[in-house]
């Protein structure tokens, strides 16, 4: 752990359009860390002490629990956003697990560091406010994409979205972890890999996947990632 310079706070989308005194104000409570893929950021009902800045390619994401027991991811995080205590008051439940998905360099801030500033700054606030309304359009349209939109149109939505958070058409991910992303049970995964593997849009390999033509994928690809974006920077002002 060492405390982040402001050339890695650059590497956090959110954080790099912050006004240079609010940056400033929050520098010397931020701390780097290198994270590996699996590493756990909060646990569904822990208090939620720390907030997370994925940097770079790094990539996390939120998963909830089902009744079946089984966990179903319901977004992804990158560089455009924040894991933790950004809009509540004070270290308040988590309600779902947040995981690192792509490994890399986070950074961490306390939430009542992260509150202080926030209390502090009318613009910071604002600013995260405005943040997790787009967090909060992204679980709102995989819900209505889950209802609607077929396996293989959701698998390829997915994929092409980590990849373009990651910046790499190779994916880093197994057949079971996108069963889990979509929420359905391998075979079904296994049906839908073999199909795209059939019109040459993707390989698959041990604990990776590539997408071999991001723009025929596109085409395949339900627009529900596009439309988060679009969201995204309407209200974060071009973060992506």
């Amino acid at each position: 752990m060492s405390t982040a310079t402001l050339d890695e706070i650059a590497t956090n989308s959110l954080l790099s359009i912050l006004v240079d005194h609010d940056q400033r104000r929050l520098a010397p409570h931020l701390h780097s860390f290198d994270l590996k893929a699996g590493a756990i950021l909060q646990h569904a009902g822990d208090d939620v002490v720390h907030t997370w800045f994925p940097c770079g390619t790094a990539l996390a994401c939120f998963f909830v629990s089902a009744d079946t027991g089984d966990a179903v991811e319901v977004a992804v995080v990158g560089s455009e956003g924040a894991v933790g205590g950004i809009v509540s008051n004070g270290a308040a439940p988590a309600f779902a697990t947040a995981q690192v998905r792509t490994g890399g360099r986070f950074l961490r801030i306390k939430t009542t560091a992260l509150e202080q500033a926030k209390i502090d700054s009318t613009s910071l606030r604002h600013w995260f406010a405005r943040y997790s309304d787009c967090l909060l359009a992204q679980v709102f349209q995989t819900a209505a994409c889950n209802a609607r939109h077929t396996i293989e149109q959701r698998a390829c939505k997915w994929l092409l979205a980590t990849a373009e958070r990651s910046g790499s058409n190779e994916v880093a991910m197994t057949q079971d972890e996108l069963a889990a992303l979509l929420g359905v049970g391998r075979t079904f995964v296994n049906r839908t890999l073999r199909r795209l593997r059939e019109a040459s849009l993707l390989s698959t390999h041990r604990g990776k996947m590539v997408i071999l033509d991001r723009t025929r994928m596109a085409h395949t690809a339900c627009r529900c990632a596009t439309t988060v974006e679009n969201h995204f920077d309407e209200v974060l002002h071009g973060i992506y």
